[in-house]
């Protein structure tokens, strides 16, 4: 979910009490409106978010297992942080774009994995791809049979 101005991408799932929130930014952002207030908003039908949350349960366990090391810096000693993580492992995987700075230089941006930026068919790449990223880097001593089987015992206890 990423505002532009007044516009927000909102994620719902249609339930037997109406649309509720699919995710913590949606429910964050809605909790901020006040009641009766209008909202407008143009819906698509989205990703399988059972899958999104696959790669999510994956993403989150590779960052638990993730030993960075003693890391500094001239700018001190650096936080642990997950999204950083995310957007390394799916610049790692292959999935990113190239921006130009201010400067002149040029950046590697992760792409997003949200819901509207990419169909079933693409996450399913990514996720493959992610899934070998952390195989090489995070737990090389697993194997692929192993890394599904935990992933799947995480999203059955949650």
């Amino acid at each position: 979910m990423r505002p532009t101005g007044e516009h927000m991408d909102l994620i719902l799932t249609k339930t037997m009490a109406g649309l509720v929130p699919a995710d913590q930014p949606t429910a964050d952002y809605l909790q901020k409106v006040k009641l009766g207030a209008v909202i407008r908003g143009e819906f698509k039908k989205v990703r399988n978010p059972a899958f999104h949350r696959k790669g999510f349960a994956l993403l989150s366990m590779a960052y638990d297992w993730w030993e960075p090391g003693e890391i500094n810096s001239k700018y001190g000693t650096p936080e642990r942080n997950f999204d950083r993580f995310r957007k390394d492992l799916t610049i790692l995987a292959g999935f990113f774009h190239v921006e130009i700075r201010v400067d002149g230089t040029t950046r590697i941006e992760a792409d997003s994995l949200s819901f509207g930026s990419m169909d079933d068919e693409t996450f399913e790449r990514v996720f493959n791809e992610l899934i070998n990223v952390v195989l090489k880097t995070i737990v090389p001593h697993m194997k692929k049979e192993e890394l599904d089987a935990a992933v799947q015992r995480v999203l059955d206890f949650g």
